[in-house]
């Protein structure tokens, strides 16, 4: 390896470190205080970066929550779930889709609530990551429901649109965590009774 290449590469491995600095002090004043909004100096000091250091790596603070966001889907298996949506049957989609969901919530299901709580409360302070998540779901809902009409699996009467509904609630956070921290069920009893509801409310 030339000098050159190898200089190329400790900067490449110190900036990836630096990133997940970042992401991890995140995490963790999350997980401290999440009714708090996060202020950049203090993340700053957690990480022991300057202030300019987190938007020279994320461009800005939407950027930052963007960042976060898609950690938390990897860490919880995001793989499986968008391997879910490809499935030609779409019926099956659906239950692994859904199970895939919880298992992702089940991750961290104390950072996944208190980024909702922020975002109910001011989307700002999240730049909108977990709004443009959550249109990304509503939108893959549309399209499972579309596929499910089109396969003949809707109950009689039941429209793709209103049948988006049903699944978009059985696939949410909120629905997850009434049953998980509710009702103090396991993940796997979780992703059971949301199944079953949206077979029963949906589906033939």
């Amino acid at each position: 390896m030339s000098p050159r290449a190898y200089e190329q590469r400790l900067r490449a491995e110190s900036a990836a470190a630096t990133r997940e600095r970042i992401i991890e002090a995140l995490f963790d004043r999350i997980r401290a205080e999440p009714a708090r909004p996060v202020s950049m100096d203090e993340l700053a000091k957690a990480a022991d970066v300057a202030r300019s250091t987190i938007y020279t790596v994320f461009g800005s603070r939407a950027g930052l929550f963007d960042a976060l966001a898609l950690d938390l889907f990897d860490r919880g298996g995001y793989q499986r779930l968008l391997d879910a949506t490809r499935l030609p049957d779409p019926r099956e989609s659906m239950r692994k889709g859904i199970t895939a969901g919880v298992d992702i919530y089940a991750s961290d299901p104390d950072v996944f609530r208190a980024l909702h709580s922020m975002e109910r409360l001011d989307a700002d302070a999240l730049g909108g990551a977990i709004g443009r998540i959550e249109r990304q779901r509503t939108a893959g809902m549309a399209g499972l429901a579309l596929r499910l009409k089109r396969a003949g699996e809707l109950r009689d009467g039941m429209g793709a649109k209103r049948a988006a509904h049903f699944i978009w609630i059985a696939a949410s956070f909120e629905a997850f965590d009434l049953l998980y921290s509710g009702r103090g069920l396991p993940p796997d009893q979780v992703a059971e009774i949301l199944v079953e509801g949206a077979e029963r409310a949906v589906c033939r």
